[in-house]
């Protein structure tokens, strides 16, 4: 394993999550649960390499989704309400969600090893809930699997649980900004965020609806990283 000074562990960070919001955004192929990059890729025939660079442990700042117009439109049409739960704030039209935990290790993507990043990045103890009349829906305790460019998290309808880790988004990297430095904040924006089949399907059942389309563009995601 290579050792890193602060400042080059950091910008490591930050390129880890470069590669597994962009690169890795246009990889075919799905995963059922978080942690399912890893295990797809460990149970391939060849044994699993020694990482370029590995990050234990993620630690802030957040991830801001900035809500699209059509979006909080099309929310407003089916007289559905949005809120923040937990830890979440909502400040000038962008949900924050802080980042509580994670890891991140990244394989040389020039080795045949896939997904070169893998690992994921937790939100514990935050989300936003939909509400209309007396149903209350919470999506919380956001993970995105870097390997896959999907984010899973937690669903509860008036209190009850409707999924555990179940993937609600698909994020898209192509139109990622090149990596901005704040002091010791890596900031990445221009991540699109969509609606997966599976939390569409949620969302419609239990709001009784059919107008929330599979892959709806939600907003566009910034993730700010403390790299001390």
């Amino acid at each position: 394993m290579r050792s890193f000074t602060k400042t080059a562990l950091g910008l490591t960070t930050a390129g880890l999550l470069v590669a597994g919001l962009a690169a890795c955004s246009t990889d075919e192929g799905t995963a059922s649960t978080p942690s399912s990059s890893s295990s797809s890729s460990s149970s391939s025939a060849e044994a699993t390499p020694t990482p370029v660079a590995s990050i234990p442990a993620l630690t802030g700042v957040d991830t801001a989704v900035l809500l699209d117009a059509d979006f909080a439109a099309a929310l407003t049409s089916l007289g559905l309400t949005p809120g923040t739960v937990g830890t979440a704030t909502l400040e000038e039209g962008s949900l924050h969600f802080p980042i509580t935990g994670g890891n991140v290790d990244y394989y040389d993507p020039a080795e045949d090893y896939r997904p070169y990043v893998q690992g994921n990045i937790e939100h514990e103890g935050s989300g936003f809930s939909l509400t209309a009349g007396d149903t209350v829906v919470e999506l919380t305790n956001f993970t995105i699997d870097p390997g896959t460019s999907e984010l899973f998290g937690d669903v509860t309808a008036n209190g009850e649980s409707a999924a555990t880790q179940v993937k609600l988004f698909d994020l898209y990297g192509g139109t990622l900004k090149p990596l901005q430095m704040d002091g010791d904040n890596a900031i990445l924006t221009g991540t699109t965020v969509h609606i997966s089949a599976d939390a569409a399907g949620l969302l419609n059942t239990t709001f009784g609806t059919d107008a929330i389309a599979d892959q709806l563009l939600v907003g566009i995601a910034t993730i700010t990283v403390n790299t001390k």
